[in-house]
């Protein structure tokens, strides 16, 4: 697989410290403790925590028992968790080729892969149990779902086999807001949807931007994220159209949900500034493939701000009552 205009350097070798290359380190007991929280990728786990909130609070229309929003986010945390770390036990081998996960557990050889595969089967069972127990079974069976997706669909068929890895893999991410809600109703319907819609538009501009800042990692370890095989115009292009439906989709909440105005305002108002961002990198892809000049990972970190904050507007638009 090469990049547009660039030939693409073989994978390395395995080195003679370790089955997957990098030196074996030596590890205190808090540098192990750290690997392991590491395997659970916390700064995702905070994206989907924020998904799931929120939701819980419109559901409610209104503030939601402490109890029930305590059991949903440990529950939550500990299945993302260990989906992370089922993900981090699969993709150990390129996880050391690249320059943004080099430094994670399994590739500086501080935790084992089978203690991972351990760790990450009892971050399921606990997940299900607390989710089961003190939440209920359908919110649970949603969370087992989520984790097998991203874990057998995402991470072992489809990441390394076609450019529609994180659009369609992507959709494990989106289920924290139908958790969200069944977590308050124990049944679902087309509001969570809708949110579960916005973030499965909102994952490719997202996860784009940031494949193409490390577009040279994925091409080296034969990841065929879409700035991989296109140019860095066609994805500029591609993340304007799906920024577009994401944003038409958030403020399809508003007549389907019956929000105040306080939502729709917000929606319109983040929107807008995510398409002026979005636009504005797509115009600096023209003629160049200069990441200095791109800047991706300015649209990266406003899509974090942007799905942030229109969840914050789901959450206060029922408790604004406007």
């Amino acid at each position: 697989m090469t990049h547009v205009g660039q030939p693409v350097s073989a994978v390395n070798q395995p080195g003679p410290d370790g089955p997957h290359g990098g030196p074996h380190e030596k590890a205190g007991f808090k540098d192990v403790v750290m690997a392991y929280v590491g395997l659970t990728k916390p700064r995702v786990i905070e994206l989907l925590l924020l998904t799931t909130v929120p939701v819980m609070f419109f559901a409610e229309r209104g503030i939601p028992s402490l109890g029930l929003v305590l059991a949903t986010v440990v529950g939550g945390t500990l299945s993302a968790g260990s989906a992370s770390a089922f993900n981090c036990v699969y993709d150990r081998d390129i996880d050391e080729q690249m320059r943004r996960t080099r430094r994670r557990a399994l590739p500086r050889h501080i935790v084992t892969a089978r203690s991972a595969l351990v760790f990450a089967s009892v971050l399921a069972i606990l997940s299900t149990v607390v989710l089961a127990v003190w939440v209920n079974l359908l919110s649970a069976g949603l969370s087992v779902l989520a984790n097998a997706f991203y874990v057998l669909v995402y991470t072992m068929l489809l990441k390394r086999r076609t450019t529609q890895n994180i659009v369609w893999g992507g959709l494990a991410g989106c289920f924290p807001a139908l958790i969200g809600w069944t977590a308050v109703t124990n049944e679902l319907s087309w509001v969570p949807v809708i949110l579960f819609a916005v973030v499965f538009f909102w994952t490719p501009p997202h996860t784009w931007a940031l494949a193409l800042r490390y577009r040279e990692d994925y091409a080296n370890v034969d990841v065929p994220m879409l700035p991989v095989v296109a140019s860095a115009r066609e994805v500029g292009r591609q993340i304007v159209l799906y920024s577009w439906v994401m944003v038409a989709t958030s403020l399809l909440l508003w007549p389907v949900a019956g929000t105040g105005l306080f939502y729709p305002i917000a929606a319109a108002v983040l929107g807008a500034v995510f398409l002026v961002e979005a636009h504005r990198m797509w115009r600096r892809t023209r003629g160049t493939e200069d990441l200095s000049v791109i800047q991706p990972m300015r649209l990266f970190h406003h899509s974090n701000l942007y799905l942030s904050l229109l969840f914050v507007a789901v959450a206060l638009d029922p408790l604004l009552k406007l």
